[in-house]
């Protein structure tokens, strides 16, 4: 992510927010921790967003979720906890390491059962899934590479059904949505993927602005039609 100065404010704020409100449980502590302890950047979600992902997933009434991007499985467990006990997760991870490390703190959280961690490029396993031919997924959640937001974005649609939810995490990435320079890497996919979510005629969304630990961000909210 592109570095930052974090203001301490928000950042005692979100603290306070989650402590207060949020509560998050051993099992999510732990898969912070054990992904510092396997050399994994800091990039997980916030507190407070891994828990309104909990709550979107109950809202919406979703039984299958699709996550692409599983790090160390502190989102994972977050979206598995808003799962009624028969509901599936598949959960796409580029990296062996990361995947051994997500699948212990799933386990450990007592999910494990409902959650299926599909190792290497997403972009192989989304079709693998198609192919598949299983029911369509009710939510999704995207928090991978950027570069593919927009093909990850697409097969979310297509994997979809009507009504399924789609979001779309770090979507502002300190501006840089504004000037693609800042970030030449991530940035260009960011905006293809806000442009698409604009103009396809699938898709009806909006995107929220956040700011916290995880510097001046966002995430994306769409529904498919």
């Amino acid at each position: 992510m592109i570095e930052h100065q974090s203001t301490p404010g928000w950042v005692a704020v979100e603290n306070f927010l989650s402590d207060a409100v949020v509560r998050p449980d051993r099992s999510l502590k732990r898969a912070v921790t054990s992904a510092l302890e396997a050399g994994m950047p800091p990039i997980e979600v916030a507190p407070n967003a891994g828990k309104l992902l909990k709550l979107l997933v109950q809202l919406s009434g979703a039984r299958r979720v699709l996550e692409i991007g599983t790090l160390a499985g502190f989102s994972t467990i977050w979206l598995a906890q808003g799962l009624p006990d028969d509901g599936r997760l598949v959960t796409c991870e580029y990296l062996p390491l990361h995947a051994r490390v997500a699948r212990a703190n799933v386990d450990d959280a007592g999910l494990g059962h409902k959650v299926d961690i599909r190792v290497g490029a997403a972009l192989d396993t989304l079709p693998e899934l198609e192919r598949e031919a299983g029911p369509p997924f009710d939510f999704v959640f995207i928090d991978a590479d950027k570069e593919n937001n927009p093909h990850y974005l697409d097969w979310a649609i297509r994997l979809g059904r009507p009504g399924t939810t789609i979001v779309v995490d770090n979507v502002v990435w300190e501006g840089a949505v504004l000037d693609a320079s800042m970030d030449p890497v991530n940035a260009p996919g960011i905006i293809s993927t806000l442009q698409m979510m604009g103009d396809d005629p699938r898709l009806d969304g909006t995107v929220i602005q956040t700011v916290g630990s995880k510097g001046w961000d966002g995430f994306a909210l769409a529904i498919v039609r």
